[in-house]
């Protein structure tokens, strides 16, 4: 069944309408029409089996059949990735495969090596938050992983929420030393690697260090890793 996406207050007495995007989708490029069965999920949690109704130039009307469950369901780990800002293609993949790994949220974050500087940030984080859209309806979850605007490194320590631990490449303890947490702010670092001087402040923070033993790892890659891993240890990976 095919995967639309509605925000909630597009829900309407039994009804759901979509957008001129999706309804764009739905049209154009899947060719459906009326009586088509269709599968919608609000972005909170909830998912929907409907019929359309109607299909217009910039909105489809969906009759709701009934409510049905996630083909995803939720991780009991509230996980919010605080990543360091990587080159176009390599941050894109991160958010993909953050949203596949069930991350509640994904911090972007400016430090001392990383060699991206955002230009028309409010537009790369319209696109970040598109493709966190499309990897949601790809993958089955009815919740949608929430991206941040972009955080200096020392207002993210700051702000983060839950368990922090900062993944590092040297100095740190090993990831069995971690206690359990239902909810964890993980950073992961630019491709240079974090300068001893932001190990340090985090640490003063009351940041955990961990390094991953044995493989020198992508930035992209580790970012991946670290969430399949604390998504195993503490979360629903079995």
């Amino acid at each position: 069944m095919r995967r639309f996406f509605a925000p909630k207050e597009n829900f309407r007495d039994r009804k759901i309408v979509l957008d001129a995007d999706e309804t764009r989708h739905l049209r154009d490029v899947l060719r459906l029409g009326a009586g088509a069965r269709v599968s919608v999920f609000d972005g909170a949690g909830r998912e929907f089996s409907g019929a359309v109704e109607s299909v217009g130039k910039k909105e489809t009307i969906l009759e709701i059949i009934e409510e049905t469950p996630p083909a995803a369901p939720e991780s009991a780990l509230g996980l919010t990735l605080a990543v360091a800002l990587l080159k176009g293609e390599k941050f894109e993949l991160v958010i993909q495969k953050a949203v596949e790994l069930g991350a509640m949220r994904l911090l972007p974050v400016n430090t001392k090596r990383a060699d991206v500087r955002l230009k028309d940030a409010d537009k790369r984080l319209e696109r970040w938050r598109r493709i966190a859209l499309e990897a949601s309806k790809q993958c089955g979850r009815a919740r949608l992983m929430e991206i941040l605007p972009p955080r200096d490194f020392s207002e993210a320590i700051e702000r983060a929420e839950g368990a922090k631990i900062l993944f590092a490449e040297r100095g740190g303890a090993s990831f069995e030393s971690l206690e359990p947490d239902t909810k964890i702010t993980a950073f992961s670092g630019p491709e240079g690697g974090w300068e001893d001087t932001e190990i340090e402040a985090a640490r003063a923070a009351g940041v955990s260090i961990v390094t991953l033993g044995g493989r020198i790892l992508r930035a992209e890659t580790a970012v991946i890793t670290i969430a399949a891993l604390l998504q195993h240890r503490f979360g629903d990976l079995g």
